[in-house]
C-alpha cells in the first residue's frame, strides 16, 4: 500500500466495525456455534460473487498449491474455534470482561512475531503495548470474577485470543502471495463447514430463530466480518500481526461505547480512565512502529 496513512485509517475503521461483534452476539438469541456458523456462512456468501465473477481471482484459486490450500483450511479451523470459544464465553461472563480478555492478542502476537517473523520492537513500542494492555485490564477489572462460571468464561476468552492470533499469523504468511478474496472465501467457507459439522454433532437447531436474531447474524457477517475481519486480512499484506493485534485492543473502546448506547450499560469513571490508557498506549505503539518502519 502506497500510503501508510490510508492503511492506518483502514485499520481503525476495521477495529470499529469489529467492535460490534460482542453486541450482535449478545443480542442474538442463539447458541454460540450457530451464531458463529451463520457469521462465517453469510460472510463467505457475500464474498463469493467477487471470487466467481472475477477472472483473476478464479485463475488464482485454480493455481493454488497444496500448501496454500492447507494453510487456508487451517485458518478456517482456527477461525471456527475462536468464534465458538469467544461466543460461548459471553454466556458466562460480561461483555466487557470477555472483550478485554479476547483482545489481549498482543501478548501472543509480540512473542510469536519475534520468533516467527524476526520482528523487533523498540522500548517505546513495548511501553505503548504495556500501557494499552494495562488500560484494557482497567476497563474490565470490575467485571472480572475469579470464581465459578465467570472464571470459566474468562478462560474461554483467553484461549480464543491465542487462537485468533494464530489465525492472523497464517494470514500474514499466506497473504504475501495470495489475494484477499480467494484467501477470505477459503477461510470463511471452510470455517462455516467446520462450524456446521460441529452444530450438527450438538444436534442444535439451525433454522428456528426470530427475525431479530437473523438480522444479528447478518450484522455479524457484513459489519463485524466483511468491514472488520476482512479489512484486517487485506492489511496483513502490509502490516504485521503485531500491529493489527495492538490496534484490535481498541475494540474494547468501541464495544463499551456501543454497549452504553445499545445495551444501556454505564461507562464508569474506571472504564473511562482505562479507555484513556488504551488510546495513549495505542498511539505510542503505532507512532514508534511507524518511525521505526520509516527509518528502515
Amino acid at each position: 500500500m502506497k500510503s501508510p496513512f490510508i492503511a492506518y485509517i483502514a485499520l481503525f475503521v476495521g477495529v470499529f466495525a469489529l467492535s460490534t461483534s460482542a453486541i450482535f452476539v449478545k443480542v442474538a438469541n442463539a447458541p454460540a456455534e450457530i451464531t458463529a456458523f451463520y457469521r462465517m456462512f453469510f460472510a463467505a456468501a457475500m464474498l463469493l460473487p467477487f471470487l466467481v465473477l472475477n477472472k483473476k481471482n478464479r485463475k488464482e484459486l485454480r493455481s493454488l498449491s497444496k500448501k496454500q490450500w492447507g494453510l487456508g483450511l487451517l485458518s478456517g479451523v482456527f477461525l471456527a474455534a475462536h468464534y465458538v470459544l469467544w461466543f460461548e464465553s459471553l454466556n458466562y461472563t460480561s461483555v466487557a470482561s470477555s472483550t478485554v480478555i479476547v483482545t489481549l492478542q498482543p501478548l501472543f502476537s509480540v512473542v510469536g512475531g519475534y520468533f516467527l517473523f524476526k520482528e523487533r520492537f523498540n522500548k517505546g513500542a513495548i511501553t505503548g503495548c504495556l500501557v494499552a494492555i494495562a488500560g484494557s485490564i482497567v476497563i474490565g477489572w470490575q467485571d472480572f470474577q475469579i470464581s465459578g462460571l465467570a472464571l470459566f468464561g474468562d478462560i474461554l476468552a483467553f484461549i480464543a485470543a491465542g487462537i485468533i492470533t494464530a489465525y492472523f499469523f497464517i494470514g500474514q504468511h499466506v497473504r504475501k502471495k495470495l489475494s484477499l478474496i480467494p484467501y477470505a472465501v477459503i477461510g470463511y467457507g471452510s470455517s462455516a463447514v467446520f462450524l456446521g459439522i460441529f452444530a450438527f454433532s450438538q444436534q442444535t437447531s439451525v433454522f428456528t430463530y426470530s427475525a431479530h436474531t437473523w438480522w444479528s447474524f447478518i450484522g455479524l457477517a457484513f459489519i463485524a466480518t466483511i468491514l472488520g475481519q476482512t479489512v484486517f486480512n487485506y492489511l496483513l499484506k502490509w502490516l504485521s500481526t503485531s500491529i493489527i493485534s495492538m490496534a484490535i485492543l481498541g475494540e474494547i473502546i468501541g464495544t463499551c461505547l456501543l454497549a452504553y448506547l445499545i445495551l444501556d450499560e454505564v461507562i464508569s469513571l474506571q472504564q473511562g480512565l482505562g479507555i484513556g490508557f488504551v488510546l495513549i498506549g495505542l498511539t505510542l505503539f503505532l507512532l514508534q512502529q511507524r518511525t521505526k518502519d520509516s527509518a528502515a
